[in-house]
């Protein structure tokens, strides 16, 4: 993407980019904001754009079909229809005329103005004759599947994990803007300095509901705030802060992270130490660890070391039971973050599902080598399936006899999460903090 471009087009390039190379669409926006220098304002539209034409592909789909209906129509093309349809249908500051007018411009520069006749006709089609009607749909579970955006059978799967009222309530939650909150650098700061000092900023921020040194900002972006340059804070969703409350690091002990890039609960760990003990990083992507590094130096931490490696042979790299603790934060299907990744939604199909569970299942029986006697494995994911959480937890009880459940993780946890815990585990759904969908379960190693 290039300088100089319209907020649309802009936009258009990120939409083909994330269908065509699978990229995420929440790195593509944070790089083009800052590659275009926009101001605030066109950074709230373009992240309004894109995001609110990803989440809702399928509705825009829906209202699109019977003005297109067969007709082959180039990708891009398709994007660019989707994106003027998004702000018919749900921005009402934007004249439908300026809505017209864009996309028939982007059309003759992007093609021809063959093409650009066809985009110009399908969107006077819809301005004149309307869009068609969701209420029209009889089978309740397809309604729900397109007024939300969502695959019907990954509706009809979380209905059968879940039940009709918390799939409906997840599929609704998935598609509001989620919030942007950090975790206060408690080792080096304190909570209330870092909220005088963003709201001296300008930032809009208050302190969580939920989880003490959590703060949410309604407006601005905290990662360009200079509490962030500082190292006073990082920018992470509140249910994945958990995992922290759920490790329960002391000062002094050793720790091994398994899957930790980009690598905020490595940091969180590290800072409940105060900056003593070791935290092990690993991964298998070395410019990954690059960012932890990167983060650790902000942070002014001293306590972390890094390691490439794969986390399902760790046990070549360390000595057995030679951890207090072993967090696995897993590869996953992201089914809890389709708010900040709404493509998730659209590419992972049931295999992937199977894929993913079978290698945290490799990973956790890796990492339960290394977990000293008496000592703890915690097991994290960011989805809702059931076949990744909370069967790969009973399966790996089932298959390691020298665990027991650790019954005590609701104590960890801050009180406005215990509801949501059973015996050793915790699934979190997007609406019941407004938070990312989580898992977490904790093992204790029998002395």
């Amino acid at each position: 993407m290039t300088k100089n471009k319209s907020i649309r087009e802009v936009a258009l390039n990120i939409l083909e980019s994330v269908e065509k190379n699978r990229a995420y669409s929440n790195l593509l926006l944070t790089h083009a904001i800052f590659q275009n220098d926009f101001s605030k304002k066109d950074a709230g539209l373009l992240t309004e754009l894109t995001y609110g034409t990803l989440q809702r592909k399928i509705t825009l789909d829906y209202y699109l079909q019977p003005f297109i209906q067969r007709k082959k129509i180039e990708p891009w093309v398709m994007h660019l229809l989707r994106l003027s349809v998004y702000q018919f249908a749900f921005l009402s500051k934007i004249p439908d005329h300026a809505i017209i007018h864009e996309a028939v411009e982007i059309g003759k520069k992007r093609g021809h103005k063959g093409i650009a006749g066809f985009i110009n006709g399908v969107l006077r089609s819809i301005q004149r004759r309307g869009l068609p009607s969701i209420e029209a749909i009889d089978d309740p579970i397809e309604k729900l599947a397109i007024e939300t955006s969502h695959p019907l059978w990954l509706v009809k799967r979380w209905i059968d994990q879940y039940g009709l009222e918390k799939t409906t309530a997840m599929c609704k939650e998935n598609i509001r803007a989620p919030k942007q909150t950090a975790r206060i650098n408690r080792w080096k700061t304190s909570g209330d300095e870092v909220f005088h000092a963003l709201k001296k900023e300008g930032l809009d921020v208050s302190k969580s509901e939920h989880l003490p040194d959590a703060i949410q900002s309604s407006n601005g972006n905290l990662a360009t705030s200079n509490a962030f340059r500082n190292g006073l804070l990082s920018i992470q969703d509140e249910s994945s802060m958990l995992v922290g409350f759920a490790v329960d690091p002391k000062e002094g002990e050793r720790i091994l992270d398994t899957c930790s890039a980009p690598g905020g609960k490595t940091t969180d760990v590290a800072e409940r130490m105060n900056n003593t003990g070791t935290v092990i990083a690993c991964d298998l992507h070395p410019h990954k660890l690059k960012l932890i590094e990167e983060n650790k130096k902000r942070l002014g931490l001293a306590n972390i070391e890094t390691v490439v490696i794969d986390a399902r042979k760790a046990s070549t790299r360390f000595p057995l039971e030679s951890f207090d603790c072993v967090f696995v934060d897993a590869p996953c299907s992201g089914f809890g973050v389709i708010r900040r990744k709404p493509e998730i939604k659209y590419t992972k199909t049931e295999t992937d599902i199977r894929k993913l569970a079978s290698i945290q299942r490799e990973i956790l029986h890796e990492a339960a080598k290394l977990v000293k006697k008496g000592g703890r494995l915690v097991y994290s994911t960011c989805t809702v399936d059931k076949e990744e959480n909370e069967q790969v937890a009973m399966g790996f009880l089932k298959n390691h006899p020298d665990f027991e459940r650790d019954e005590n993780l609701a104590k960890r946890l801050p009180k406005s999460v215990e509801p949501f815990v059973q015996g050793n585990s915790l699934q979190l759904l997007p609406q019941d903090l407004q938070s990312d969908g989580f898992f977490i379960a904790s093992f204790q190693k029998k002395v």
